[in-house]
């Protein structure tokens, strides 16, 4: 089927097929190909069928109808959609099912959406291979030996699989633009605060965002618009008007942060590849101008004490008594705190308990201001790094990951190396910036690259300006067509 959104509904409105012939035959591949992937957690056809069915009944009545109408979504399993499963990848959650949707699913459902079911993640969306789900492992489709990145990576494999048409992620760190690179899609995380966080299982408040995972920079900009925006259930939201900017290629500059290339221990492959964007860019017209961003050394150590610290907290409403009752193994409990401890032993992974643990260490009496504090105020000279950069440049151009997907198996017993995975990404959430992973070779024409898995670029933008990340992406794949 190989949809995008835009001619998805090119092919609809001119009536070639119905919605709900292809909602059925996305199923039939799902079928086919994910018991092998493994993108999907549950799935919603009944709805989702019910749904595609009341879009081809608006066209019969002639009735207009949005962009978004009858797309086959994938979910990330964070994100709540009424009477579905909502499960976090976490035992905890195995049996909860939401009571409310989100506010992007509200906005999603009004223009007639489909969603086709959740998709997997690492668990509490802590973890950058999709291995910590307690429920499966997520394969990356280009090569099943290896991960398809993390958080997100049931919807980055449910998108490069062609098993959905687009999907909706969460970034605290990375979640989406890694994933998105090592499954060869496009993932935009919007500026903190562009869309709204209610109804998005919190891990850490002051970094998640919810974004987009596409097939095309133009249609992660189409799903963007549709979810974007303020939200009386989210304080941190913001009004975002668009722009309409031209893009005046010969007007803008992008920056080229020495700390990422030269620090940042990028493989032979990444390195390759990343001079092959850039001369792209060049080739296309845009200026370069080698910048600093100093503290970038620190970003990884001073994320690692605010996003545990913030998760310890978010999670501690989960006993297992509320939200999904856990099987008790142990009749002889006898107090409270007895059953808490039992349950939340049984029902959180390793992970997530190091990260709680961890967490609550650093905002323990006599630890708080030798950590906690301290990691806040390295945030402010990371947030102003950046500030001062953009006073030069419109835009940075930066690696994802310091390598392609690696094996399933090959850091999971070495946390340290599975964090330093995020090691470009974590800075931008950090300072609250949007930023947009894209495919090194997006139309999948020959390419210098000796790499067989997928390579993708990131592009950094000025808080609330996603329009200028994602025309210089549009351009950037413009410039793949025509060459």
């Amino acid at each position: 089927m190989n949809f995008t959104i835009k001619n998805f509904h090119k092919g609809l409105i001119n009536r070639e097929f119905k919605a709900s012939e292809v909602v059925e035959d996305y199923y039939q591949t799902i079928e086919e190909k994910d018991q092998e992937i493994g993108a999907y957690l549950s799935l919603n056809k009944i709805d989702a069928i019910s749904q595609a069915k009341k879009v081809d009944a608006d066209l019969n009545d002639k009735k207009e109808i949005d962009i978004l109408a009858g797309v086959p979504l994938a979910i990330k399993d964070n994100i709540l959609i009424e009477d579905q499963p909502a499960t976090a990848a976490s035992n905890i959650l195995k049996h909860y099912r939401a009571s409310y949707d989100a506010t992007v699913i509200k906005k999603l459902k009004k223009v007639d959406a489909v969603f086709l079911g959740k998709t997997n993640l690492d668990e509490f969306a802590m973890g950058s291979s999709t291995e910590t789900s307690a429920f499966k492992k997520t394969r990356n489709p280009h090569d099943f030996e290896r991960v398809p990145g993390g958080s997100s990576g049931g919807s980055a494999a449910a998108v490069a699989a062609d098993l959905c048409v687009a999907a909706l992620g969460s970034d605290t760190g990375g979640s989406i633009r890694q994933p998105a690179n090592f499954c060869g899609v496009v993932g935009l995380k919007p500026t903190y605060g562009a869309v709204s966080r209610y109804g998005l299982i919190a891990m850490a408040s002051s970094l998640d965002q919810i974004g987009p995972i596409t097939k095309t920079v133009e249609d992660a900009e189409i799903l963007f618009n549709a979810i974007k925006g303020k939200d009386s259930l989210d304080a941190t939201t913001v009004n975002l008007a668009n722009k309409n900017s031209k893009l005046k290629i010969e007007d803008l500059t992008i920056g080229l942060p020495k700390e990422y290339f030269e620090e940042g221990g990028l493989s032979k492959e990444v390195a390759e590849a990343m001079d092959e964007v850039i001369n792209n860019f060049k080739k296309a017209g845009f200026k370069i101008k080698e910048i600093s961003l100093p503290h970038t050394k620190y970003a990884v150590a001073c994320y690692y004490i605010i996003m545990p610290a913030e998760a310890s907290t978010n999670l501690a409403r989960y006993d297992g008594l509320r939200y999904s009752k856990l099987q008790m193994t142990n009749s002889k409990l006898q107090t409270l705190k007895e059953l808490y401890f039992e349950n939340r032993g049984l029902g959180f992974g390793p992970e997530v308990k190091r990260r709680i643990i961890l967490g609550t260490f650093v905002l323990s009496s006599g630890y708080y201001d030798a950590y906690y504090a301290k990691a806040q105020k390295v945030r402010r000279l990371i947030k102003e790094d950046f500030e001062k950069v953009f006073q030069d440049v419109d835009v940075i151009l930066t690696p994802v990951t310091p390598t392609t997907a690696f094996k399933i198996g090959e850091k999971i017993t070495d946390p340290l190396s599975m964090y330093l995975s995020d090691i470009f990404t974590i800075p931008v959430n950090l300072a609250g910036l949007p930023a947009i992973s894209i495919p090194i070779n997006p139309t999948a024409k020959s390419s210098n690259l000796k790499a067989n898995l997928p390579i993708g670029f990131q592009l950094i933008g000025k808080p609330f300006c996603e329009e200028e990340i994602l025309n210089i992406g549009k351009n950037y794949e413009q410039f793949f067509r025509n060459n």
